[in-house]
């Protein structure tokens, strides 16, 4: 695991921004507040936000982008030092791109590639590539070759070697700009780093639905995603699928245990063999899971483990037959209460974002 600890920065929940960092082994613990003293030192901390990228490069996250309903979108560079625990802003020069909300953010090697999202000053969708170079902390927009994947926002961008694999998100028919019709792409496009070009690519069946605001990462040199949502068939998925880059198939994965259930806007970070899945928000139960207006934020945490060992087999087996607890270690025990309790402290909130 890294540094034997996990970091989720969560802006947006229950309708209200907040600002915070949260550190996890195992068991939840919320940071000190970050301590701003002075203007100078306040304009280094984030402004609370959705829709933006975090990424983790060596011991810095980097968040970019994203936008709230007052300071509108964001394209200033923030990092976070996750010894230190502090936020700063890190000098950039070169083609800085245009403050944006829904891109995606993907690191290969010491760069960190930006695509699509909305783009706020030409208020419309993006399917431009940025690379900000954190040797140098130098922006450039990639003059891509090839057909450009689609203009979209919410999508999701993964590397897989030298490759970046762009799936979902949401477009629009009239190319760039926002008419509220939708188009939903359920086909895989790859941005080859080393060439800069779009290559063209072949769609093979079975191909997962079309969607946006969903999670994606990479095991073993295979794409996976999961969840998200499709407003043309007004539905939340919690499907998992998995993607070959080479032989360009899709399989649906049906893992073994209790999933999520369906949403959209979980985060997915991959520590060693497991998948550590947290939040999301989904329709109100009452409403029904094609709402997208009346949603529910989620508290809850799952992990999908690709390698389980033998005490995450037992505990398991001991939920899944009723077994005797009471002769159990206490921490075993309470591992099986937090696999098997709810945390119902998620309220309605109202929401058409992402």
């Amino acid at each position: 695991m890294f540094f034997k600890f996990l970091y989720f920065i969560y802006f947006l929940i229950k309708g209200k921004c907040l600002l915070s960092v949260f550190l996890v082994s195992l068991r939840w613990m919320k940071l000190p507040p970050v301590r701003i003293t002075g203007h100078e030192r306040a304009r280094e901390v984030p402004y609370m936000r959705y829709g933006h990228t975090a990424v983790l490069l060596d011991d810095t996250i980097y968040l970019w982008g994203g936008r709230n309903d007052t300071e509108g979108a964001c394209n200033v560079l923030y990092a976070f030092d996750v010894n230190t625990h502090r936020w700063y802003t890190p000098r950039t020069s070169g083609t800085v791109p245009g403050a944006r909300d829904g891109h995606s953010a993907c690191v290969l090697g010491k760069a960190m590639y930006i695509f699509g999202g909305y783009e706020q000053l030409a208020d419309c969708f993006s399917n431009d590539i940025h690379k900000l170079d954190t040797t140098t902390m130098v922006w450039s927009l990639i003059n891509a070759r090839g057909t450009p994947a689609r203009w979209r926002d919410f999508h999701s961008a993964t590397i897989i070697g030298t490759k970046m694999f762009v799936f979902g998100g949401r477009a629009d028919r009239l190319g760039p700009f926002h008419s509220n019709n939708e188009v939903y792409c359920n086909k895989i496009r790859v941005f080859d780093t080393e060439t800069n070009c779009w290559l063209t690519t072949p769609s093979t069946q079975p191909l997962p639905e079309g969607r946006r605001s969903h999670s994606a990462f990479s095991y073993n040199g295979e794409l996976y995603i999961f969840g998200g949502y499709n407003s043309h068939m007004e539905r939340h998925f919690n499907d998992l699928w998995k993607f070959s880059p080479e032989n360009f198939t899709w399989k649906k994965v049906e893992p073994k245990g209790k999933g999520p259930c369906p949403r959209r806007r979980q985060c997915c970070c991959m520590v060693g063999d497991r998948i550590i899945l947290f939040g999301g928000t989904s329709p109100c139960p009452e409403q029904g899971m094609g709402d997208e207006f009346n949603l529910m934020d989620h508290s809850d945490l799952y992990i999908l483990d690709f390698s389980p060992n033998l005490k995450t087999l037992c505990k398991i087996a001991v939920i899944q037959y009723s077994l005797e607890q009471s002769g159990l270690p206490h921490d075993i025990r309470w591992e099986l209460a937090a696999m098997t309790t709810n945390s119902n402290i998620s309220r309605p909130i109202f929401s058409s974002h992402g």
